[in-house]
This record gives structure tokens, C-alpha cells and sequence, in this order.
């Protein structure tokens, strides 16, 4: 249910510095300057964003210099202001600390802040970038502090200050700390080595070439793919680390692919399998309570006769009876919360922005599928048979010749989950691909039309001519019809509705900074030539329903009705708005938006008298891989006051996802609540970070989500009690008739 924002995925930041014994310097004072750029030596900050990062001498907390961070002209929701260091992790202990002193000046539409990040072989284990304590607008300096636990599979910290909306942000004095003490005179971490990682023959290239596939040669690659993801996921000596299977793969696939038969392929993969090493009995391995399984593992392919031969199926079914049981190299569960975590996965980072050599690609999608079809909680929810995908994407994933063709095939293979929270992040092709430039007006599909519904800019927006309630018809001659078709299979989206929102989003954008439209205004067509923009020059968070024109988190409406924007709230703030709210008739808790604030608990408490189950989990079972087991219930407890007395009602649409659809379920538990609005995205789980060859990074819902009868959410979405969507002339007129609807059902209410 976590925020997956650009800002948090800043994966490529930092220069290395290396932990000492002796007092390193990092220069977390800025007294270190390159005097060609003015930056503070050793530090990294990107560039052509909007912002300036530089060094300041002009009232420092401290010494000589301050960093400073300041917007330099109108910035977006997709930009930031950041300077930051990489260090490596060779200490061990419980906390990590990043401290120090910040002033701003003039900081709207967002916050400055320290933020503090570790990373582990497979990206993003940990964060913390102040989002929450709010430091904005103009202040002197004040000490603030981020705090880590100090994850056991971080291999490297990324820390630094930031700067998002407009402004200037200055930071000095930094410092970092292991629990309490400099970073540097902590214990060194022991190092663990892995026999996996001493195998190398493939970190860079696979060597490999292919050419079109024949019919013998795609079916010896799909069950290639299959066993070498079975025996990654079970085989004992793997998960202790002995083997490097990404090197396995790629020595196996010449030999595999020139089989001529099934049994010839089937004694190269038992040979393969029988250098791995014995494997002992395993008398843990008991089959689980058939009342605690959510989802089983789909391997009846095992016994397939036609794909592999009556020894190979034996010396599988053997494996899976006598399975991995401890932890495992290549996966793990997040503590506490049970969403899989992938391990020592090798991004090939030397061909980002390239196309990697044939055999890497085919092992982008071994490693893709393999994922899903044992760690995905939502398998059984995909809408056709995942083992059919394999074989129909080999070819185009052989067939691609340029960065952009590979990309494109990643993203088809990952659009075919139904997912909304699968998507290719921050890459820079995929951006060339779709476009750097957006019309500053937004668009959503209202009654199925593809309608002009706000501005991305005060200014820009009205210059284009186009008005709120414009139906775009065409974009440069091409029906909307025909584009929505063309990209729906490369848009990741867990049911129709949040399909055409991400659709909408992008339906404007291209490389050109000029679009010709055609749009109809009062039942008359008009041909309007538009400038597109940079997105720094837009406020793209409208889109997600982050930013402005959010109504304030509390507002009372006419008829003593209270309104709060889960958008703009936090949990401070709730104890003197709830006890306002006390005296009102009725209470419109409006989640059309990504909250602000995790309020789950803190919101639901003032507003039931009793406990209440309102969610049980499914996780995966790293012990054997594609069993989903699912817990007992979680409920939401009642406060010490008097419960709210009044009406509540509950307003969703597609921006409603992920954290916002968790906390809709919370709320729906409250007796006599009422969902109003329309589906949500349907995409709810802690979500579960994937790299792929390139560097791509995608992500899935990590977690099964039900209701407490186990009822779906999955795609399905939370489903309102009453419907109620915009309506055309409702935004012509500008008014928000969802929220209209709520207030006369509550003014009704007896």
C-alpha cells in the first residue's frame, strides 16, 4: 500500500565513499567545494530538472558553507531538488541516523527535507525522506533527524537533502550515526560470501545469439524456462547460494535450444539438475492445513509427458517433496509484513539504456515469469493460463533489435498480469517512447469520452483554447478510439477503469511540442493546434489526485455536514478535527486521492464502538514457492471516546488505489457507513520491487488482499454502494457531483 513515487526511486544517485576505521570525510559539512560547478565535492545532483543544487556561503549553521537547494523556475510533481552521497555498507548495527540542521525560504507546493535510503542487491530496502514532518514555507535553522533500522541485506546507504514545489532549502552540519555512535566507528559488518557470486562468466553479456525461433526450438526455450525456474525457487544447494543461476541458464541455453526431441532436451535438463548435487530427504516438508491455503502451486506441468521425460518428472516431483526449508538466496519476506522480496538479482546495469544480447533478454523474461507464477498473490486473478504466456513471448523477446523493442516487450509481458501497480519505472526510453512533452490541459474519460477536466497550469492550460468540458475526438488525425486500442496492451492496469485513467493521462503527449486536436464543444467540431510542455512546467499530480485543487483535510459544508480530504490530512491533526467533527450530522470522508498520511488506524478509531474485522492477508511462502497461505483477520479497534455519532459516507473513483482502497475497507467497517463513487483501481497489497536486465524496474502487488469473508478486491476494485460518476455537463458547469450526492444523502438521513 505504499506511495511508489519518483521521488523515492532515485536508484541511480551517488558517488561511493568507503567506511574506514579513521574518521573518513564525507564532507557532510559542504566545507569541500569544486570551485568549476560550485557543488560540494563528492556529492551528486541531477540536473536540467528545475532545480539548482549548489554550495552557499551566505549564513551557514556552521564553518564556511551550506548546501543549497533552490527551484529555479516552475517545477512539476515529477521534479525535485536533491543532493546526495552513496556509501557503502561494511558496518553492522541496529539504527542508522542521518541528522542536521535545515532552513528554508519560501517553500510551497511541497518540503525540504534529509532523506536517508538503503539498498540491497535488488534495489529499495528502506526510506526515509521527511515527507511527513512538513518542513515548509520560510524558516531558520532547525535541527531535524531521519532514522532507519539498519536492514540486514543493505549493502549501501544513499543520504542527502531534498527540495520538492518551489523554493529554496538550505542543509548543513550533517551527520550520520550507528546507533548513536559516528558511522565509522561502528563494528564492521562480517562479510558473507556466496559460491554464486564467484561465478561471473556472464555479468555482463550472455554471448549468445539466436534467430527466429522454430516450433522445436520454442518449445525446448518455454520448458528451458520452466525447470531452471523450478529448480531456482526449490533446489536446496540454489537458496544456500551455491549457484549463480543466471549463469546456470545461460550455459544451458545453446545445448537446450539444438535439442532435437524431448528426450534429448530431457537428458541435458537431468544432467544439469544432477550436478547441482543431492539432495537430502527433507521430513519438514509437510504438506500444509488446507485451511489456511489461499493459492496452490501450479505445477502440473511436472507430469507433463510431452514436455519432459518419465526420469526428468521423477527427479523434479522428488525436489519439490524434498524442497528448500530454510531461507533462500534469491528470495526472502519483508519482516512484518510477508511480501516477497528478490535477492542478488543482477540488473546488468553496464547495458542500461541499451538492448541487451539475445540471451539476456530471454533471461528477462525467464526471470519475469518465474516471478509471477510463484510469488505473485494474484496468479489465479491474471485472466488467462500464465503457462501459455511463456511460449508467446520468447519470439518477441528474441525478435527485438533496438532498446525501445526490448522495452516494449517487457512492458506487454508485464501488462498481461493486470496489475496497477505494474509498470516500467523512470525510464528514459519508455519516456522518448510516450513523449517529453504534455498538454497543460488533463484529460479522464467521462461517459466513455475523452474529456478536457482541468488545468495542469493556470496559465498555459486556458491559452490552448481548450475549455473544461471538451470532448478530444482525434489526436493528429488518429481517432481516440484507435489510440486507446493501440495502447492498451502496453498500459498495466488492474480493470477498465484505471486502464483508461493511465491511458488519459498520456493521451496528449508527445515529442513534438505542438499537437493538432479535434474536439467537440457544444455539439460543434473545432480544430485547435496546442503547445505541449516540459512536465517541469506542470503540476502532473493532479493527475493522481496529490496536489491541489484538494479541498483543506477539514472543512464544515452547509447543513453542518463535515468534509475531510484524506489527501491533505495528518495524524496530528486528527484529535482536534474528529472532536469538531463530533457535532456534526454527517461526515464525508473523501479518498478520491493517495492520503497523505497512513490513518488506517488512527482515523477508524473515532468512529466505532466495537472491534472489527475488515482484512485478512495472503503471503507467499518462500519454503514452497507459489503457495499463498492466508492469516486470520485484522480488525480495526474503537478509541476511549464516544464514537462518532452521525452519518459517514465514503467517496472512491479510479484515482482511489492501493492505500487509499486499504483504508476504504478499514472505513467500510464502520456500521452504516456508505462507499458513493465509482470502482477503484483495484490494486491493493504492499508492493514487491523486480529488476530485469537493463536495469529495468517494475513492481507487483506483493500481498493478497480480502475481505474478511474473503471476498476480492483484485482487480474488482472496491465496489461503491451507491454509483454516482461525473457527468459531462456536470464538468462543464464545475461542480462535483459525487460530493453533491453524499451531502443530500446525508441532509435526507433520519
Amino acid at each position: 500500500m505504499h506511495r511508489y513515487l519518483t521521488l523515492l526511486a532515485l536508484s541511480a544517485i551517488g558517488l561511493t565513499a568507503r567506511a574506514q576505521q579513521t574518521a573518513p570525510n564525507l564532507n557532510l559539512d559542504f566545507e569541500q567545494i569544486v570551485r568549476q560547478t560550485g557543488q560540494p565535492a563528492g556529492w551528486w545532483s541531477p540536473t536540467d530538472n528545475g532545480y539548482r543544487t549548489t554550495t552557499d556561503s551566505l549564513g551557514p549553521h556552521q564553518g564556511r558553507y551550506a548546501l543549497r537547494l533552490q527551484s529555479t523556475g516552475e517545477v512539476g510533481s515529477r521534479t525535485f531538488g536533491v543532493g546526495s552521497i552513496r556509501l557503502p555498507i561494511t558496518f553492522r548495527g541496529k539504527t542508522v541516523t542521518l541528522s542536521g540542521y535545515i532552513k528554508t525560504e519560501d517553500v510551497q507546493n511541497g518540503y525540504a527535507g534529509l532523506w536517508l535510503r538503503e539498498d540491497g542487491s535488488s534495489g529499495t530496502l528502506r526510506i526515509d525522506n521527511m515527507s511527513k514532518q512538513h518542513v515548509q514555507g520560510t524558516t531558520g535553522w532547525q535541527p531535524y533527524a531521519v532514522t532507519l533500522p539498519l536492514d540486514e541485506d543493505a549493502e549501501s546507504l544513499v543520504l542527502g537533502g531534498l527540495l520538492t514545489g518551489s523554493g529554496i532549502a538550505w542543509l548543513d552540519q550533517l551527520e550520520l550515526t550507528v546507533d548513536g555512535k559516528p558511522w565509522w566507528q561502528a563494528p564492521l559488518k562480517p562479510m558473507q560470501h556466496f559460491k554464486a557470486e564467484q561465478d561471473t562468466a556472464f555479468s555482463r553479456s550472455s554471448g549468445i545469439a539466436l534467430n527466429t525461433l522454430n516450433a522445436q526450438q520454442l518449445e525446448n526455450l518455454a520448458v528451458l524456462g520452466r525447470v531452471w525456474g523450478f529448480v531456482k525457487y526449490y533446489h536446496p544447494a540454489v537458496a544456500r547460494g551455491e549457484f549463480n543461476m543466471d549463469a546456470e541458464v545461460l550455459r544451458l541455453l545453446p545445448r537446450v535450444l539444438a535439442s532435437p526431441t524431448t528426450a534429448a532436451r530431457s537428458q541435458i535438463l537431468s544432467a544439469w539438475l544432477a550436478n547441482l548435487g543431492p539432495v537430502p530427504p527433507c521430513a519438514k516438508c509437510q504438506e500444509p492445513d488446507p485451511k489456511t491455503i489461499r493459492l496452490q502451486p501450479d505445477l502440473a506441468w511436472l507430469t507433463d509427458k510431452g514436455q519432459l521425460s518419465p526420469d526428468l518428472s521423477r527427479q523434479l516431483d522428488y525436489l519439490r517433496r524434498n524442497r528448500n526449508q530454510g531461507l533462500h538466496y534469491y528470495v526472502s519476506t519483508v519482516p512484518r509484513i510477508g511480501n516477497p522480496q528478490f535477492d542478488h538479482e543482477n540488473s546488468y546495469a553496464q547495458v542500461a539504456g541499451q538492448l541487451p544480447d539475445d540471451g539476456l533478454r530471454v533471461l528477462a523474461l525467464y526471470r519475469y515469469w518465474n516471478m509471477i507464477a510463484y510469488f505473485f498473490p494474484y496468479r489465479y486473478a491474471i485472466g488467462e493460463d500464465w503457462q501459455r504466456v511463456l511460449p508467446e513471448f520468447l519470439p518477441r523477446f528474441v525478435a527485438a533489435r533496438t532498446p525501445e523493442q526490448y522495452r516494449l516487450a517487457a512492458l506487454a509481458l508485464i501488462a498481461r498480469i493486470n496489475d496497477t501497480h505494474a509498470s516500467i519505472a523512470n525510464d528514459p526510453i519508455l519516456t522518448d517512447y510516450w513523449g517529453r512533452y504534455f498538454a497543460p490541459a488533463q484529460v479522464r474519460f467521462v461517459e466513455g469520452q475523452a474529456l478536457v477536466t482541468d488545468y495542469f497550469n493556470s496559465q498555459l492550460g486556458p491559452a490552448t483554447g481548450l475549455l473544461k468540458g471538451d470532448i478530444i475526438e482525434t489526436v493528429e488525425g488518429r481517432p481516440v478510439a484507435a489510440l486507446i486500442a493501440e495502447r492498451r496492451p502496453l498500459t498495466p492496469a488492474s480493470n477498465e477503469p484505471t486502464q483508461l485513467r493511465n491511458i488519459a493521462r498520456d493521451l496528449l503527449r508527445g515529442n513534438t511540442e505542438q499537437v493538432q486536436l479535434m474536439v467537440r464543444r457544444n455539439g460543434q467540431q473545432l480544430s485547435l493546434s496546442i503547445n505541449r510542455y516540459t512536465a517541469n512546467k506542470l503540476n502532473l499530480a493532479l493527475n493522481n489526485g496529490t496536489a491541489s485543487p484538494l479541498a483543506p483535510a477539514w472543512r464544515t459544508l452547509p447543513g453542518n455536514i463535515g468534509h475531510l480530504t484524506l489527501g491533505t490530512i495528518h495524524n496530528e491533526n486528527l484529535p482536534a478535527i474528529m472532536a469538531e467533527a463530533q457535532e456534526t450530522k454527517g461526515l464525508i470522508i473523501d479518498i478520491r486521492n493517495y492520503p497523505s498520511d497512513f490513518v488506517v488506524f488512527s482515523l477508524s478509531k473515532y468512529l466505532l464502538s466495537q472491534r472489527t474485522d475488515f482484512v485478512r492477508f495472503s503471503a507467499p511462502t518462500v519454503t514452497y514457492p507459489g503457495l499463498f497461505e492466508q492469516a486470520p483477520p485484522l480488525q480495526v479497534v474503537p478509541g476511549k471516546g464516544r464514537a462518532y455519532p452521525g452519518k459517514v459516507v465514503i467517496l472512491v473513483n479510479e484515482l482511489s488505489q492501493s492505500q487509499s482502497e486499504y483504508t476504504t475497507m478499514a472505513l467500510r467497517a464502520v456500521p452504516g457507513a456508505i462507499v458513493m463513487g465509482s470502482t477503484t483501481a483495484g490494486a491493493d497489497g504492499d508492493v514487491s520491487a523486480i529488476v530485469l536486465p537493463g536495469s529495468l524496474y517494475t513492481r507487483i502487488s506483493g500481498l493478497g488482499i480480502y475481505y474478511p469473508d474473503g471476498r476480492e478486491t483484485q482487480r474488482i476494485g472496491i465496489v461503491p454502494d451507491i454509483e454516482v460518476k461525473p457527468t459531462i455537463q456536470g464538468i462543464k458547469e464545475g461542480r462535483d457531483e459525487v460530493l453533491e450526492r453524499a451531502i443530500e444523502l446525508i441532509k435526507n438521513e433520519k
